[in-house]
């Protein structure tokens, strides 16, 4: 059974070698989007065929290892390229191929006509065969592959439509995006690079199961090590799932079509940093101090995106610093040891966040990729479908009851008031509540409020190909939070599912939380609950009295607090800060000192000197070739004679 294994990667992988070599002499769009979502879909079924594997076994079998060959064998240290299927990389195939078929089948439509069709398609073929390699690693290396691969794939479709115009700060192109994506998911691979060598070092390995046992066993990872390793693949996560000091990166990848930032939002790019603590959760356990700094980073970028979030006016970079404001409250579940709440998280934000990219997408589709806020409205009665899903996508990701983001969000908040304090659920709580406002601020002033799009083109609902994806991830949005009803609403005649199926995974790191015996009353349950869901109300109100019908309130908030509105409205001043610290020295230095000194001056100064310098010797030999042969004659009597002398007198 472990051998379909190879089949959920493999699909992705020929969709991808299909595509990219035959192109449009496949046939047309509509064969090209079935041979890619078909890829994707069909790893989809592989994925629950092996699930259903699982489920038939004990709970201490559940692993499914697949190991194809020896890949680096040197002195003690070897690693396989072998991929696992156990609780937690199952659940992490099944969102990542579920949502990424929906929005592949979706893009179908949305890329119609696109002169590169082909092209784009086999991209996201890369992009899911690499991330399915990221989350069934049986080892760092071969997750490292696909953590390298991912940004490679988004790097290419962030810069798909390279030589069109996109509005950032020093960028101009979407190519620049797509290159600081790049650049800035390098800088926490580092990180990641020099925790795999301490792992070696110190542990001899990096096989996740050997990892665990080395960190369990207390004397083989000194402490003060563990912590350094556990904040290197933090550095990493904070690269990859855009976190501060990271998460510049983000909103600028909005450069890309619509299906791609759903992509890389819901399904796969962004979650890595969620995967990779969740994998590693023993390591991580066992260092509190990296616990805490995940915590801190985690509430910091929860709560710095989420009020960026309430003044751009961008419909996609509005859902941009949405997720880097989710990615936070994920990161901050797992730094207070909740690991189920942070996956639980990951995995409705899935459902919400692609229904919401999407739908945006659909609007943008409408109104010919127009994407300012400030110039659409009224499109409730235009796009009826678009308009009813993504309601549903915007209540969810509020939390407001009996939606998925409710159950996971409040899990998260409740587990940061036990294990974290008033403070941090405090903080936690006012992110939430901007997210309940920032949300129904685009919901009104896109969908109600008046028209202020291009009356010269009438908006319409879109394809049938677009909007039945958005109605199945808007009732998975909705029931998905099923997976962890909590005892309190159930009174325990619901399962929390998710729970139960990653208790084995996170056994060992409850232990050294002590966690195992955690209690916590149905009354302060439900206060939290009630707190929560009020703040969300809260803020869908305000919104609601400021956006529902024209109204100039905003902008008189606005004028009375311009300084406040400024920091914002310039995202607290991040990119000109790191343009101010680091890129513009970098640059100065590069241009100033490496090039016009020691390339050009010195480099090819030498090069160019030592040309000059053969160029004269050549001119005064080319004098001695006159022509004339009495001169040569000359020439070789003074040789001969001056050889003649010296043998002469040499004897």
């Amino acid at each position: 059974m472990a051998e379909l294994l190879g089949l959920i990667v493999a699909f992705p992988l020929l969709g991808f070698v299909l595509i990219g070599l035959g192109g449009r002499r496949l046939g047309s769009e509509r064969t090209i989007g079935a041979i890619a979502s078909g890829a994707v879909g069909a790893s989809f079924l592989v994925a629950v065929w092996l699930l259903a594997e699982l489920l038939a076994r004990p709970v201490e079998e559940r692993v499914l290892t697949l190991r194809l060959y020896s890949w680096i064998s040197a002195g003690d240290f070897g690693a396989e390229m072998a991929w696992r299927f156990d609780a937690l990389s199952a659940v992490f195939v099944l969102f990542i191929t579920g949502v990424g078929f929906l929005i592949h089948v979706y893009a179908i439509g949305y890329m119609h006509g696109d002169r590169s069709f082909p092209r784009f398609f086999a991209y996201l073929n890369l992009f899911v065969f690499m991330m399915l390699n990221l989350v069934l690693g049986d080892n760092l290396l071969v997750t490292f592959l696909g953590w390298e691969g991912v940004g490679l794939a988004s790097y290419l479709l962030i810069g798909f439509w390279w030589d069109q115009h996109f509005e950032g700060v020093r960028i101009r192109w979407t190519g620049d995006a797509a290159m600081k994506a790049f650049v800035v998911n390098r800088i926490g691979d580092f990180g990641m690079l020099v925790a795999m060598f301490l792992l070696i070092l110190y542990a001899g390995t990096l096989r996740y199961e050997e990892i665990s046992s080395a960190v369990i066993a207390g004397n083989v990872i000194p402490s003060h090590v563990v912590t350094l390793i556990a904040l290197g693949l933090f550095l990493g996560c904070t690269g990859k799932s855009a976190q501060i000091p990271l998460a510049v990166w983000l909103p600028d990848a909005m450069a890309g079509p619509t299906p791609v930032s759903a992509l890389i939002h819901a399904a796969t790019m962004v979650t890595s940093g969620i995967f990779l603590i969740t994998r590693l959760n023993v390591l991580f356990a066992a260092s509190p101090e990296a616990m805490a700094v995940v915590a801190a980073v985690g509430i910091a970028t929860a709560f710095f995106a989420a009020t960026i979030g309430l003044v751009q006016n961008d419909i996609k970079k509005v859902l941009a610093y949405s997720t880097v404001s989710q990615l936070g409250f994920m990161f901050t579940a797992l730094g207070v040891g909740a690991f189920t709440a942070g996956v639980f998280h990951v995995v409705t934000h899935a459902f919400f966040k692609a229904l919401l990219f999407l739908g945006a997408g659909s609007v943008i589709h409408a109104l010919h990729h127009e994407q300012d806020i400030q110039r659409m409205g009224g499109l409730a009665r235009f796009m009826p479908r678009t308009h009813w899903t993504f309601l549903v996508g915007a209540l969810a990701i509020a939390g407001i009851f009996p939606l998925s983001g409710f159950f996971s969000k409040d899990e998260i908040l409740l587990n940061l008031f036990v294990h974290g304090g008033p403070i941090l659920w405090g903080i936690g709580v006012a992110a939430a509540f901007c997210t309940a406002f920032y949300m129904f601020r685009l919901y009104y002033l896109v969908f109600h409020n008046t028209e202020r799009f291009d009356h010269h083109h009438t908006p319409h609902e879109s394809p049938a190909v677009m909007t039945v994806p958005l109605v199945v991830l808007a009732i998975l949005s909705a029931v998905g939070g099923l997976l962890g009803v909590p005892a309190a609403l159930s009174g325990g005649a619901i399962p929390h599912i998710l729970e139960q199926w990653l208790e084995p995974v996170f056994a060992a790191s409850a232990q050294l939380l002590a966690r195992e015996h955690a209690h916590v009353s149905h009354a302060l349950e439900y206060t939290l609950m009630a707190a929560s869901l009020g703040i969300a109300a809260i803020g869908i109100a305000l919104a609601t009295a400021f956006y529902r019908r024209p109204s100039d309130l905003p902008n008189r908030l606005a004028d009375r607090f311009r300084w406040l509105y400024q920091v914002l409205w310039r995202k607290y001043l991040v990119d000109e800060f790191y343009y101010a610290t680091v890129v513009d020295p970098i640059y100065r230095l590069s241009v100033q000192v490496l090039w016009r000194i020691t390339d050009v001056a010195i480099v090819d100064g030498a090069v160019n000197g030592i040309a000059r310098l053969v160029g004269r010797l050549g001119e005064l030999v080319r004098r001695i070739q006159t022509g004339y042969a009495q001169s040569y004659a000359v020439l070789m009597l003074i040789g001969i004679v001056a050889v003649v002398w010296y043998l002469a007198t040499g004897q």
